[in-house]
């Protein structure tokens, strides 16, 4: 298990996916806590990309009930279908928000972020939990994120 990672702002934002992908599969790797891995995955994305915020929700009966996370305190429970992690809990997709101030039914639980990427957590077609993270800047999520989010989200489903 690899106990520091190696952290390079000064590449390409796929560049930096590319480098920490097998650094969080060291993390994982032998461990089948799945609060730990979570745990460990948000840290990570956290040290590399510095995101205001960074965590899980996990479904438990009609509610996403706060996680692992990285970041100032956060809502502790979500219905489904509200705010972001609700609705991406809802449709079973991930969503990336650009301005959070105009999706609807936001729910704030910190004034600082402006922009949000959610991608839900699902094994045997039904999701478990989600991972979500804002940024304190508009516009800071896009399609490479997704892309690189769904593999460590498929990386940590598999252990």
């Amino acid at each position: 298990m690899a106990e520091d990672l190696t952290i390079n702002r000064a590449v390409s934002k796929t560049e930096q996916y590319e480098s920490l992908i097998p650094q969080i599969e060291g993390l994982l790797f032998g461990e089948t806590d799945f609060v730990a891995n979570m745990a460990n995955v948000a840290a990570a994305l956290k040290e590399q990309f510095n995101w205001f915020w960074v965590g899980f929700y996990l479904v438990k009966d009609d509610e996403l009930v706060l996680g692992p996370f990285q970041g100032p305190v956060a809502c502790t429970r979500i219905k489904k279908g509200k705010g972001v992690c609700g609705a991406s809990w809802q449709q079973m997709q991930a969503l990336i928000v650009p301005d959070v101030d105009v999706f609807p039914g936001h729910i704030a639980c910190a004034s600082a972020s402006k922009s949000e990427i959610v991608l839900p957590l699902i094994k045997d077609n039904e999701v478990i939990g989600v991972l979500d993270v804002d940024s304190e800047f508009l516009n800071h999520f896009d399609t490479i994120d997704q892309i690189h989010l769904e593999r460590i989200m498929a990386v940590l489903l598999n252990k």
